[in-house]
């Protein structure tokens, strides 16, 4: 097995720069979320404040800092415009996969770890949020490294690894507040919970994430502690203000789509032995608990079920390392890969307009990557080459991931980005204004722009930003 490494290493290298950092830049920021926390980020760089966060000069305190820190870094370094806000989220993404493939291959061994890594690495959600500058990536990243490092605990108590996990989840506080010690619960709640309660272990955890918090409290008082902590965290559960309500049962459809392509794998479920293993178990549990967690809150996003992923895709690992014969679900994986050229054909529409109105997608010669990608897993696993079958299924991800960059891209940033529009908004400095459109314009053109354009009720310009039917924007004379 050891002869394997050095060739997968070849391929894994290639294969990870082509998924997370080849054509990176190539949309502008979409949605409200990337540009309003590029504006912050921009704005903490130029400002030196690293403290208080601030939109359009004022403090905002929807999330905490450490994405901010991040993108703040990356624009210091004189990387700007589009990849400044993505460029350090990718990195994390890829730096995780390393650590996670070096945990894995401790406790579980190296094809366990090789598959795990190659599952996670192009699961369609996990690398969709590495191409985004947003919190997600940097709380799964933090909260999972915790959760990994703390194996040796779950398995024999062994406390070695206890400080570095709790200043781990120092880091996930920062990056998404509470969150992460609400997903932590089952592991910090358990029979030995003395153990997270020693102070060699408490220390790490407050020296990482107190300074902050008490910073910028002490700078900004109350307004700090009830907007982060009482509106996002506690009204998000109970309150339907934040208008992303969404059923009980949002998660159920949202989880295994977000393993695409790798879904066929959730039936080969679970054993006797797993439930025995202290550490299987772990890791059965904390997908569980994520789920539950976020299906109490009404307000729903599917995104919040990224942290699940690293330990779904272990376990997932796991029980493929141990069946016989898996070519049935193998081959079912590689037919799957398809799901990336048609997203390529659905995606700009159902940005913009939503998956009803996407055009319905027709065979084209990349499906065949797919077909190929099939027959050649069911071959390799069939000749007892389980770890090349993955690495196939893999590859022909990699190139579905890579043909959607590549075919998706420019749409995508016409229907919904506002770079192209920012520009246009450039060429007539001082006399454009915003009516009406929806507020992913209004703060994507603030980016592109460097100021928030005035709404045109209040401020009356010559030119305005006026909606489209679809959602869409565009710039013309006001009438």
């Amino acid at each position: 097995m050891p002869r394997k490494i050095p060739r997968l290493l070849w391929l894994a290298i290639p294969l990870a720069y082509a998924v997370y950092l080849h054509g990176l830049g190539a949309t502008g920021l979409i949605g409200p979320d990337e540009p309003r926390y590029a504006f912050i980020s921009r704005a903490m760089a130029q400002s030196g404040d690293w403290i208080t966060p601030r939109l359009w000069g004022s403090a905002w305190f929807e999330k905490p800092v450490l994405l901010y820190w991040m993108e703040a870094s990356a624009f210091r370094l004189g990387i700007s415009g589009d990849l400044a806000p993505r460029l350090p989220v990718a990195l994390l993404a890829l730096a995780f996969l390393v650590f996670y493939w070096w945990i894995l291959r401790r406790e579980f061994g190296c094809r366990v770890a090789w598959i795990a890594s190659l599952i996670l690495g192009t699961s369609g959600m996990w690398v969709g949020y590495s191409h985004a500058g947003v919190t997600d990536i940097p709380l799964t990243a933090c909260f999972s490294v915790a959760m990994l490092v703390a194996l040796p605990w779950v398995a024999r108590r062994d406390t070695r690894s206890l400080p570095l996990a709790a200043a781990l989840f120092g880091a996930a506080m920062l990056a998404k507040g509470l969150v992460p010690l609400a997903l932590a619960a089952p592991l910090v709640l358990g029979r030995h919970v003395r153990d997270w309660l020693r102070p060699r272990v408490v220390l790490p955890f407050l020296l990482v994430a107190g300074p902050w918090y008490i910073l910028c409290y002490a700078r900004n008082g109350w307004p700090f502690f009830h907007e982060l902590i009482v509106v996002q965290h506690f009204s998000r559960v109970t309150s339907d203000a934040l208008q992303h309500v969404q059923p009980a049962w949002f998660y159920l459809p949202i989880l295994p789509g977000a393993l695409l392509p790798w879904t066929p794998l959730l039936l080969l479920g679970v054993t006797r032995e797993t439930l025995r293993d202290r550490r299987k178990l772990f890791l059965l549990v904390w997908p569980l608990w994520t789920l539950l967690v976020f299906s109490v809150s009404i307000n729903k996003l599917a995104g919040y079920v990224l942290p699940a992923l690293p330990a779904l895709a272990a376990l997932l690992a796991i029980r493929l390392d141990e069946v016989p014969r898996a070519r049935w679900v193998l081959a079912a994986c590689g037919a799957l890969t398809v799901a990336f050229p048609i997203a390529a054909r659905l995606l700009p529409a159902a940005l913009v307009s939503g998956i009803k109105h996407a055009p319905r997608p027709e065979f084209e010669a990349a499906w065949l990557v797919a077909i190929a990608a099939a027959i050649a897993a069911w071959v390799l696993d069939n000749r007892g080459k389980r770890l090349q079958a993955v690495a196939a299924v893999a590859v022909a991800a990699g190139l579905g991931i890579i043909q959607l960059t590549e075919s998706a891209a420019a749409p995508i940033d016409a229907a919904a980005s506002a770079r192209a529009l920012g520009r246009e908004v450039a060429l007539h400095p001082g006399e454009v204004c915003l009516a009406g459109v929806k507020r992913n314009w209004d703060y994507g053109l603030a980016y592109y722009a460097g100021a928030r354009l005035p709404e045109c009720h209040a401020e009356a310009r010559p030119w305005e930003v006026a909606p489209t039917p679809r959602d869409g924007a565009v710039l013309r004379p006001k009438p």
